[in-house]
């Protein structure tokens, strides 16, 4: 069946790029986080990438889709953030399918904090805890279900909110409950550097990882630029590509945005809104696809469904 897929890839495909969005890639399952792949998963999701597909630097890319010249079946992997497991456990993954990659840091993390999110998650999923204080009202946790129904109501609560606001959000429910954080889960620089001379490529996702779209020009400049000279100056190496946070085009930026990304530098920059890239398309507002099937053939269908 799969090399069937490959054929009707091959034909309908056409020059086009898909671009995969990974963020963690975890040891074992995560019940707070269902939705990140595990080292098994991942692992054939590269071996079934290096059997059917065209695996290609982002740089390559971008080159490609200049000159019209993409391969068939060309795609790109792609991660979010900057965790930890990215080094440890993707790595050795995607060294061994001989698979380039991406990783798109966001540098305020690297210095011993965790991302803002997985903070509110690690909350709600420490199964001592039957309870929580929020926003000054008790609330039993009860199952996986009810949790991560409950950990994400705040998610969307704190999401659009200043950084400093967002952030002292976060801070109030651990005060509030007399929590401290588990251990880092990011990368630090060193981290960072070890993982770029792996030959992995390293790119920008700003500072603080806010919605740009609600920050002025000047508050996103800062957050764009500062990002690549820290990157560049903890790996030795240019960095040529950058991610827009959360990255839906309209919601959480805009043309301006694009255009702060292009003045500081960047040679691509990628969305979150689905689809394929071809020539002619905006290196500054590349398009990526999250996988998430749970079988081979269903993820390699997906996979060709999204270039048709």
């Amino acid at each position: 069946m799969h090399s069937i897929l490959g054929a009707i890839n091959k034909i309908i495909g056409g020059n086009k790029l898909s671009i995969l969005i990974y963020h963690q890639v975890l040891e074992e399952f995560d019940p707070m986080r269902p939705y990140e792949v595990t080292a098994d998963v991942f692992n054939w999701h590269m071996k079934l990438i290096n059997q059917h597909f065209s695996p290609i630097s982002l740089s390559e890319a971008a080159k490609h889709i200049q000159n019209n010249t993409l391969p068939k079946r060309a795609i790109c992997v792609t991660f979010d953030d900057g965790y930890l497991n990215n080094l440890t456990v993707a790595q050795p993954i995607l060294t061994k399918y001989k698979i380039p990659a991406t990783v798109y840091v966001a540098t305020a993390f690297t210095e011993g904090a965790d991302m803002w999110n997985d903070r509110v998650l690690d909350l709600f999923k420490d199964v001592a805890l039957e309870s929580l204080l929020i926003e000054d009202e008790m609330v039993a946790l009860g199952d996986w279900a009810n949790r991560n129904k409950l950990a994400e109501a705040q998610l969307m609560r704190l999401k659009y909110m200043p950084i400093e606001a967002r952030l002292a959000g976060v801070q109030k429910l651990y005060d509030d409950n007399n929590l401290s954080d588990p251990e880092p889960r990011m990368m630090n620089a060193s981290q960072v550097k070890q993982l770029a001379q792996c030959g992995v490529e390293i790119g920008g996702h700003t500072v603080n990882h806010p919605i740009l779209k609600v920050l002025s020009r000047e508050q996103q400049f800062e957050e764009i630029n500062q990002c690549k000279k820290q990157l560049e100056d903890w790996t030795g190496k240019p960095v040529k590509h950058f991610a827009y946070p959360n990255g839906s085009y309209g919601k959480d930026l805009t043309d301006e945005t694009v255009a702060l990304v292009k003045q500081a530098g960047y040679e691509t920059a990628v969305v979150t809104d689905w689809g394929t890239s071809s020539h002619g398309d905006d290196l500054l507002r590349l398009k990526r696809f999250t996988p998430w099937d749970t079988s081979p053939f269903k993820f390699h269908a997906r996979l060709v469904k999204s270039r048709i």
